[in-house]
């Protein structure tokens, strides 16, 4: 009895020993789940604030827009006032050229895309920025506030990007700062100076003024820090962009003064297309046409063709060249290559006709030649005979008759020319006496010995001696031009203007 009355006592204890440990852990799952609980709730406090406070920044914004662009409060037909709300409104400009297009040489234009910036300070436009929350506001439409009547003086087209939406926006400051910027493609004139093309440099405008302003309401200044910027892979297929200089181009009329702005942009020509396609193949063309002095005079065909195909061809060139530039009243650089090119290949077809010429002369001189050997020779044999009949004349008389001495056969060939032509030959002949008799006395001057002479004379015809002088004749002089055409223009710095 007295063991089971222990043993349900032990039992007992066991019980209310568990008992304590599960209510232990159940308070340390009930602590828990508090502090959860309390922690989500600060944080979907926090999360709740902020979209309350984010939500009230954009409902601030959309009323300060409508405060300060009100129909109540905001006039945008009124320019702004000027610095201490005295003197003109001042614009500051800013561009970025995004791509240059096209720069035609025949219509002399560009074509250009911009990102245009104006910056202007209007006090009718401030509002309070929440302690730095509104930085700035946006608007999309230029037609809420009052813009600068801008235009671009030497503009032919140009248009507007609205693709996928206009590309423009205007952002208000605290402030009173309104940033304007909006991107612009333009087709603008460019009168250019081609004397040097295709050597040269050409400075092409932009120019930007007020259209109904006065400098007493409105002036147009560039802006301090970086007034043109210019895209990193700006690429032109023809020309290199070397510089741009801004500056200030102010007009004068009979309604007023009207502020204006101006860049210069300075291109450089890219000369190895041009060596590629006009200088190279024109060399080649006159190189082409020497090939005539190396053939036969005689191969009449193959030479005609030779120097008017060669001359055609140079023609297409030139024709060519002229059509992809305008017609102007000076000579260009490329005129004057053209020009010698075209004259040295005509100048060789013109050395065919000479050598033509120079052959059948000499034919005419060797027929010439013949029939005076053969008028010697007849006479020769008259003289011969007539002797004979004189000395057989004598011996039937019964005189001795003394024979003179006989002159050379040269001599007599002088003394049949010395009645036509001035004698070069002394001869004293004593009459029939025997001993007075003497052989003719050629006296002649002795001629220094000159090199081309010698070289010249081993070629017999003077048609042969006209195509050795013309081969190296030709590139000689082809050469010096080449010397004196680089020199003058492709070391021959362009002077570039100021901007006017």
């Amino acid at each position: 009895m007295g063991g089971d009355l222990s043993s349900a006592g032990g039992a007992i204890a066991t019980w209310r020993s568990g008992a304590t440990g599960s209510m232990g852990v159940w308070r340390i799952l009930l602590i828990v789940a508090t502090i959860l609980s309390l922690f989500c709730g600060v944080t979907l406090g926090k999360n709740r604030r902020s979209d309350i406070s984010s939500a009230n920044v954009r409902v601030r914004e959309k009323q300060i827009i409508d405060e300060i662009i009100g129909p109540k409060n905001y006039d945008k037909r009124i320019r702004p006032a000027g610095a201490n709300d005295t003197g003109p409104a001042v614009v500051h400009i800013n561009i970025m050229i995004r791509n240059v297009q096209t720069i035609s040489d025949v219509k002399m234009e560009y074509s250009i895309q911009i990102t245009f910036r104006e910056q202007w300070l209007d006090h009718r436009l401030t509002f309070d920025n929440m302690e730095g929350r509104i930085q700035y506001l946006t608007l999309t439409e230029t037609d809420m506030v009052w813009m600068p009547d801008l235009f671009f003086k030497n503009e032919k087209e140009g248009h507007f990007h609205k693709i996928i939406l206009p590309n423009l926006y205007i952002r208000i400051y605290p402030d009173g700062g309104v940033l304007y910027s909006i991107r612009i493609s333009l087709t603008l004139s460019c009168p250019m100076d081609l004397k040097l093309f295709p050597l040269d440099r050409q400075q092409c405008q932009l120019l930007m003024a007020s259209y109904g302003w006065t400098t007493e309401d409105l002036v147009f200044l560039w802006k301090d820090v970086e007034p043109v910027q210019v895209t990193k892979n700006l690429h032109l297929p023809r020309f290199t962009l070397e510089k741009f200089i801004t500056d200030y181009c102010n007009s004068k009329t009979n309604t007023g003064e009207y502020s204006c702005l101006l860049v210069a942009l300075i291109f450089k020509r890219e000369f190895s297309y041009y060596l590629i396609q006009y200088y190279v193949p024109c060399c080649m063309l006159v190189i082409v046409s020497w090939v005539s002095f190396w053939l036969d005079q005689n191969a009449v065909p193959a030479r005609v063709a030779l120097g008017v195909t060669t001359l055609l061809t140079m023609s297409t060139q030139t024709s060519s060249i002229n059509q992809s530039l305008p017609p102007v009243s000076y000579t260009k650089a490329i005129d004057v290559w053209t020009g010698v090119c075209l004259t040295f290949v005509f100048g060789a077809l013109l050395e065919f006709a000479l050598v033509n010429y120079a052959s059948r002369s000499d034919k005419h001189r060797e027929k010439l030649k013949e029939k005076l050997k053969e008028q010697k020779k007849q006479w020769e044999m008259e003289h011969a005979a007539a002797l004979e009949a004189a000395m057989q004349e004598q011996a039937e008389d019964g005189h001795t008759f003394a024979m003179p001495a006989s002159p050379p056969r040269p001599c007599r060939f002088m003394d049949l020319l010395i009645a036509k032509t001035k004698p070069l030959v002394s001869r004293h002949n004593g009459g029939m006496g025997g001993e007075k008799g003497r052989h003719c006395e050629i006296h002649v001057q002795t001629q220094r010995k000159n090199c081309c002479r010698t070289w010249l004379s081993k070629f017999p015809t003077r048609s042969k001696r006209i195509d050795v002088i013309s081969r190296i004749t030709f590139p000689l002089v082809f050469a010096f031009f080449n010397m004196a055409y680089w020199s003058t223009y492709l070391f021959t710095e362009e002077e570039e203007d100021g901007p006017k």
